[in-house]
């Protein structure tokens, strides 16, 4: 069996590599697999290397766009909670609309006020609560809270009594007595293998990387764990746990709320900034790259020739910019099939 694999690489965060802004990490990869024999030649492999940083580049701005997304309506909810403390006691915030609950994905969340119990959704009874209120401030008393997907792992002696409704659990520490809880179901996790990863026939020799001999899907599943927190979303909890500090603290809620708003603002300009950055990165990538790359717009039109396509084709830039990829470049006896070809792409 004869593979070749592509490497899709996105920009780096801090949760797995290094380097700033210009860091990368490895997102996934692309397999071919062919049952004999067979050298790809190194144009083909160049221009395939050329599509994955394409696709990597257009993969890492719809990634940055969900994240930009996310962040923004969990401010946004910030904002309306900050309203609620204005208004209302804080007991609003779990009583009212949105609630603490909608501030990151889980099946529950609950408020823990001088000795009173507000759940919302999946949560533990007040008696269990109060017993891992007892347990956090015993085992984890010097932090300012903690999140696990798994509370028997995270050591909670009681966590089987819990069964599946409750198995993840992030929680803010807002005083001594007053907590914020977040709970999430157990998840079991399915993972599908192409072959078995532990099969004795998909071992290497020592000597030789070869491919698996068979590609037959594989199911693993993980049991006992919720979804894992993202660092977005404890982001999110930690800034209404500093907000509700500043509350409890002093009279001083406008001041978060303006905070809240400022910070919403701030994120709109940083989403142009990095769509402009994208935007960039992709024309860079085309101009440089020593594949011939040219782009085709929705209606049609030429809007994008590189230096190599201008060699090969003797159309300038200036020249292939804003033509009829079918009815002015293309040979007449193409047209059809250019026409045929382009649609099927716009398509997608």
């Amino acid at each position: 069996i004869t593979s070749l694999t592509l490497a899709v690489i996105i920009n780096g965060n801090e949760e797995n590599c290094f380097g700033g802004r210009n860091s990368t990490r490895l997102w996934g990869l692309v397999v071919g697999h062919h049952t004999s024999v067979r050298c790809v030649p190194f144009p083909l492999r160049y221009a395939c290397e050329i599509l994955m940083q394409a696709f990597g580049l257009q993969l890492n701005m719809e990634l940055h766009l969900a994240s930009q997304l996310s962040e923004k309506r969990v401010l946004k909810t910030q904002t309306l909670l900050c309203d609620m403390l204005l208004r209302d006691s804080v007991t609003g915030i779990v009583t009212q609309s949105p609630s603490i609950m909608d501030l990151v994905k889980c099946d529950g969340s609950a408020l823990y006020h001088q000795g009173r119990y507000y759940p919302l959704g999946v949560t533990p009874t007040e008696a269990q609560i109060k017993d891992i209120v007892q347990w956090l401030l015993m085992f984890h008393g010097d932090s300012t809270g903690l999140s696990t997907d798994s509370l028997a792992d995270a050591g909670y002696p009681e966590a089987a009594t819990l069964g599946d409704a409750v198995c993840g659990m992030a929680v803010a520490y807002i005083s001594s007595i007053d907590f914020l809880f977040w709970f999430r179901s157990h998840t079991a996790k399915e993972i599908k293998w192409g072959g078995a990863k532990h099969h004795p026939q998909n071992k290497d020799n020592g000597f030789n990387m070869h491919p698996r001999s068979s590609f037959k899907a594989f199911l693993e599943v993980v049991k006992s764990r919720s979804l894992p927190w993202e660092n977005a979303e404890m982001n999110a909890i930690h800034s209404l746990q500093l907000i509700l500090r500043d509350s409890f603290r002093v009279d001083d809620r406008d001041n978060s709320k303006a905070v809240v708003e400022v910070e919403v603002r701030d994120m709109e300009l940083n989403e142009m900034d990095e769509l402009s950055f994208v935007a960039r990165e992709m024309i860079r990538l085309i101009e440089t790259a020593t594949a011939p790359i040219f782009a085709v717009g929705v209606d049609g039109l030429i809007n994008g020739w590189n230096v190599k396509v201008a060699e090969l084709t003797g159309l300038s830039i200036e020249e292939a910019m804003g033509k009829s990829l079918v009815r002015d470049v293309a040979h007449k006896e193409s047209e059809e099939i250019a026409g045929k070809l382009l649609f099927h792409a716009l398509r997608g």
